[in-house]
């Protein structure tokens, strides 16, 4: 908890009045306990209860103010409003980005990149009516734009599971010059012209019902897997009226999977092979979703209204990037999923973190004397 503000927290707390009327667990108090779920795997508000409660003695030196209740805590969750640790995630968030801004990710390129998809978490619709999906189905949707540089999450919108993943364009604000890559989910051409004419790029697949002319084919450049290279303009009138410009058509062969692939940009700088591995990091947000939902706890909600699940998914979030802050500020070459291995093991440990994640190999540092007798002599 060094590492986060507690002023911008504070900030933020009151910008929505989020402790008005608080007898029992302030805002603050609510946070410290979800991220101690979060850090420490925790399954059930008693789980948290029960472990924070063994911890008796060092809660006050970690930033509690009250002992935390399993009842106290479900009705923070109810009432504190989820917007409070959604503006706190994006202070985090920003700060984050700066750290990162430097990092490769595969493609030396000036612009930034971001890749944009969504994932599902299911829900039981019996305990989360509000939550409909399907008939008998229940979930919502995170989606989630992932800055390339560091795999920092730089928007996230969670909506109800039924809501069309192209819809989350309208959500966004382009940032000139750098790049959007999506799948052909996204593909939805009055949106996508509202990306070039805030002079941003975008790199998706096209659609088999697409159609589009062919206007000028563009030298072939000698790389692996290119196949053509082509600006083209939308055939049918409906979709030309709703995107009147030029387009650029790359098809790919992908040897590694042995499949064909077309690429649509609006980007004719670019070599046609750096646009293919563009789309090929889109991956990196698909692992993004994949590693939340296995280290951190969004799959399991400690509270059943909406307001409890946005809070509990906003408060991972945090944590996930609180985690890539430290690693980064203290230099570390270990992985985020080491750092969360270890910290969910040393939480309340009184050690300097950077100690705690330092490797030292087996019989090094043993120090002092030892009465253990020697099994081998050597």
């Amino acid at each position: 908890m060094e590492f986060v503000s507690h002023d911008e927290f504070r900030r933020c707390v009151q910008r929505y009045d989020g402790n008005r009327s608080v007898r029992r667990l302030s805002c603050w108090n609510q946070f410290l306990a979800m991220a101690f779920a979060q850090l420490t795997y925790r399954h059930s508000l008693r789980d948290i209860e029960v472990c924070l409660r063994a911890q008796r003695s060092k809660l006050y030196h970690c930033g509690f103010k009250a002992p935390i209740r399993r009842s106290t805590l479900a009705d923070a969750n109810e009432r504190h409003d989820w917007r409070i640790f959604a503006d706190f995630a994006q202070i985090v968030i920003r700060r984050a980005r700066t750290l990162y801004m430097d990092d490769p990710y595969g493609e030396e390129l000036r612009q930034s990149a971001y890749a944009l998809d969504s994932t599902t978490i299911d829900l039981c619709l019996e305990m989360f009516p509000w939550a409909r999906f399907r008939q008998r189905k229940g979930a919502v949707k995170m989606h989630t734009l992932l800055d390339l540089h560091g795999n920092i999450p730089t928007f996230v919108w969670i909506s109800d599971g039924k809501l069309a993943d192209v819809k989350v364009l309208d959500q966004l604000i382009p940032e000139a010059g750098s790049f959007y890559i999506m799948d052909r989910g996204y593909v939805d051409f009055e949106r996508l012209h509202r990306l070039t004419a805030a002079s941003a790029f975008f790199v998706t697949r096209t659609k088999d019902n697409i159609q589009l002319k062919r206007l000028t084919s563009r030298h072939k450049e000698s790389a692996d897997g290119v196949m053509s290279d082509q600006i083209v303009v939308l055939a049918t009138a409906d979709s030309w009226s709703h995107y009147p410009d030029k387009l650029r058509r790359i098809r790919y062969h992908d040897a590694d999977n042995d499949r064909f692939l077309v690429f649509l940009t609006n980007n004719f700088d670019l070599p046609a092979l750096t646009i293919a591995r563009l789309y090929k990091a889109r991956w990196q947000v698909e692992l993004f979703f994949k590693w939340i939902k296995q280290h951190l706890r969004i799959k399991a909600f400690y509270g059943t209204s909406q307001n409890a699940v946005k809070t509990q998914i906003w408060i991972a979030i945090t944590i996930y990037v609180l985690i890539a802050i430290i690693k980064k500020e203290l230099g570390l070459s270990v992985s985020i999923y080491q750092i969360l291995q270890v910290v969910s093991v040393t939480v309340f440990e009184r050690v300097p973190i950077l100690q705690a994640l330092q490797h030292e190999e087996p019989g090094e540092n043993l120090g002092g004397f030892s009465n253990q007798l020697n099994l081998f002599h050597l």
